[in-house]
């Protein structure tokens, strides 16, 4: 990138860049914490969750501590909870090794459980000010569309090509320059001009001159991106079995989609009332009142959940199938962390009895 147009970068970002609760703060934790839960998540989603982590959990220290349950109700909204997971392993590291520290050397932080290339280049840069990159989704099509790059964006060797441009102005180790506001300038960029949706605003950009999709009319063409495959669809059947005073819960597997998290017993299929009958007469329980419940679905990455739903309700829980079910009444059902994927549920239970 020209040295002018490094300079226009830096300026542009310094008088446009929007107030976040995590940035300028001085703190390498607020870093760390939300670039992992952009991942895959909106600004406006997570503004609120961080504000609210960050005031039940303002510390490393605080974080290496938290109970697993609260971590998962801390982290509820912004799926994907296994990056919740690995904030809390690593926080317990950072505790062992680093005195509770993030350390200030971008090699020894993508050593870190749960820190890739990515995270490690962000925290070294924005919080240490260290010349390291950071490449994200926006600042691969920032750059694709910059320097004309018209092979397919979900290539490693795109990333390649991009990291070794930006190495190129890191190499020069410039006193004067800002890699704080350099990195954040691109992804700021990315964010709110050079957009992932829609035309991006070319003439509001500082880098317009000497970007090559601009100058050859080729915005729409770049950065060109293969489709993915097909998403899978799921059809479940979920078995809200409950008496007067109690739901029963069950926890699913450490391992594996949403692991570790609460939801209502179910199975891989729809079934029809007869056959939901039969299953839960099979698992000990006798119905004396069904209803059917509202269907709902969900979408994951690669997956999509179609769900239908039955509330059974029984004389009385009086046996539980394992360790993994418990009893819960409504108001613990409102406090565990249950998965959005059933939020039509949870929040029916919310406003019925």
């Amino acid at each position: 990138m020209k040295n002018t147009d490094i300079k226009k970068l830096i300026q542009w970002y310094d008088q446009n860049k929007r107030s976040m609760p995590w940035r300028d703060t001085g703190n390498p934790y607020d870093v760390w914490l939300s670039e992992i839960m952009l991942q895959q998540t909106r600004i406006e989603a997570v503004r609120p969750k961080y504000l609210a982590f960050k005031k039940e959990l303002p510390d490393i220290a605080s974080l290496a501590n938290c109970d697993d349950d609260r971590l998962m109700r801390l982290w509820e909204g912004l799926g994907y909870y296994s990056r919740a997971r690995n904030l809390k392993k690593c926080a317990m590291y950072l505790m062992e090794h680093y005195d509770g520290k993030l350390p200030d050397n971008f090699e020894l932080l993508k050593k870190l459980p749960g820190i890739g290339p990515y995270t490690a280049g962000a925290i070294a840069s924005i919080a240490y000010n260290l010349p390291t990159p950071a490449i994200d989704g926006n600042v691969l099509r920032v750059l694709t569309r910059y320097y004309g790059i018209t092979e397919d964006i979900r290539l490693p060797k795109v990333k390649e090509i991009i990291e070794d441009k930006l190495n190129d102005f890191y190499r020069s180790k410039n006193p004067d320059s800002s890699y704080s506001s350099f990195n954040q300038g691109i992804m700021e960029l990315g964010e709110t001009v050079c957009v992932p949706n829609g035309a991006p605003q070319c003439k509001k950009c500082p880098l317009n001159k000497n970007c090559f999709a601009y100058q050859n009319k080729m915005t729409e063409s770049i950065p060109y991106r293969s489709s993915l495959k097909e998403r899978k669809i799921l059809e479940r059947t979920l078995f809200v079995i409950r008496d007067n005073q109690s739901f029963l819960i069950h926890k699913r597997p450490h391992k594996g989609l949403l692991a570790g998290l609460y939801e209502f017993p179910g199975v891989d299929a729809h079934l029809t009332k007869s056959e939901m009958i039969r299953h839960v007469e099979l698992l000990g329980f006798t119905p004396i009142k069904i209803t059917t419940l509202p269907d709902a679905k969900h979408i994951f990455t690669h997956l999509e959940w179609n769900m239908r739903a039955y509330e059974i309700k029984v004389a009385e829980i009086q046996h539980i199938l394992d360790e993994n079910y418990y009893l819960v009444n409504k108001k613990e059902l409102q406090s565990l962390a249950i998965p959005s994927a059933f939020r039509k549920y949870t929040d029916w239970y919310s406003l019925r009895d």
